[in-house]
């Protein structure tokens, strides 16, 4: 009987979220709170549920108010955008609501999809993003608030996807035609304020991350070859970086030690710290160090205390000393990476595209604590939530958790 109050007493206190809300999650850095996670699972092992997502979508999850949120499209030249909802506890389908229908779309590249964006959760309503399909807010039951439509060019689809700042919902647009930073009001979704990039535009598919520098906050929006900060509330910029050799732009940057580290995307990937009191161009006086070997140009860094944590789109890992760039170690994994790692319960859980998870212990050794396997393809990032993991295959929709 003492040992059953232990246990109970345990879990009572473990700490649990019962929100993903964005892309990468709470700050949108890779990190949950959340413990009592499960290190290893397969096809039947710590499986709660699975359940089958129609259609095809790389959005990862997010979660929030007992449901799991994401994106699809079905159809081919005649594309059905849609946003589905599933309940936590069950897996059960909750939502299933066509947002926008796109006749006649193009072809993208074979590696993305035609929702690839995540959306965004505050506790009123689901924000969902298309690129240039449109940009809509739904009810928790589905039904639609408003929507909008920014047109731009973009070859190979949209990727990046919306976030929240107090009372506006804010993306990147960066086309080959145009490239500019909106801010919609979340609950109208009329256009509060629009940046312009400088020229020369070209795409990218990156996700902004709002950091506190002083008393202001700054939107950090990445794109083909510059990076810039914005005034959360006006959109003036605030300082920018440029890279001469850098687009298609996917990471979504991250935030620590004063640094806002920034992949700068293909031709030749590299990764820069860029310190955020600066303004005007920084570019030559605010790059802390520049790494030019393992830079991903998919998944996204993750920063755990001192050390910044990167896994190449070939399956390369690489810890990096984050205040000097200093290289600590790097390996291989095996196989290729879309998806972003995150941090949860004392472990960097990295996900790569044939469904195989690698958990490691952070620290400035590199130790392997785990291997899983699903079946499917998975670029989509896992959100984690209620001491689950929850996991987007080609097909399908998984809760992994501690049975």
């Amino acid at each position: 009987m003492v040992k059953l109050f232990l246990v109970l007493l345990v879990l009572a206190v473990a700490p649990v979220s019962a929100q993903w809300p964005e892309f990468r999650g709470p700050g949108g850095q890779g990190h949950a709170a959340d413990t009592g996670l499960p290190l290893e699972w397969s096809e039947t092992q710590n499986v709660v549920w699975k359940v089958r997502v129609p259609g095809t979508g790389w959005s990862s999850p997010v979660v929030s108010g007992g449901r799991v949120w994401l994106t699809t499209a079905t159809g081919t030249r005649d594309v059905s955008l849609r946003a589905l909802a599933f309940d936590v506890a069950t897996g059960q389908p909750a939502v299933d609501t066509e947002v926008f229908r796109a006749r006649g779309i193009d072809p993208i590249n074979p590696k993305n999809s035609h929702a690839s964006p995540s959306p965004v959760i505050d506790d009123e309503r689901i924000y969902v993003h298309f690129g240039a399909q449109g940009t809509a807010a739904l009810t928790p039951a589905g039904e639609l608030a408003w929507k909008v439509r920014f047109p731009y060019q973009s070859q190979h689809g949209a990727g990046g996807s919306p976030i929240l700042f107090e009372d506006l919902l804010i993306f990147s647009c960066d086309g080959s035609d145009e490239a500019f930073v909106v801010a919609l009001d979340k609950r109208t979704g009329k256009v509060r304020w629009r940046t312009a990039r400088r020229s020369p535009a070209d795409q990218a598919y990156s996700t902004p991350l709002i950091v506190r520098v002083g008393e202001r906050d700054e939107v950090v929006s990445v794109g083909a070859y510059r990076a810039g900060a914005y005034d959360a509330k006006s959109g003036r910029e605030i300082w920018r970086v440029s890279y001469a050799d850098g687009f298609s732009n996917v990471p979504r940057p991250v935030f620590g030690h004063g640094l806002v580290y920034i992949a700068t995307g293909f031709q030749e990937p590299s990764l820069i710290a860029v310190r955020v009191d600066g303004t005007g161009d920084v570019t030559r006086t605010h790059i802390a160090w520049t790494l030019r070997r393992g830079a991903p140009l998919t998944p996204s860094p993750l920063l755990v205390g001192d050390e910044l944590y990167l896994v190449s789109d070939a399956g390369i890992a690489t810890c990096v000393d984050a205040k000097t760039g200093t290289v600590i170690w790097q390996q291989r994994l095996g196989g290729t990476y879309s998806a972003s790692p995150v941090f949860a319960d004392g472990r960097i859980y990295f996900l790569a595209e044939q469904g195989v998870t690698t958990v490691i212990a952070p620290g400035r050794e590199f130790r392997r604590l785990a291997q899983s396997a699903l079946d499917g393809a998975t670029l989509a990032s896992m959100a984690i939530a209620e001491r689950s993991f929850f996991i987007r295959t080609d097909t399908h929709l998984y809760r992994i958790a501690n049975k």
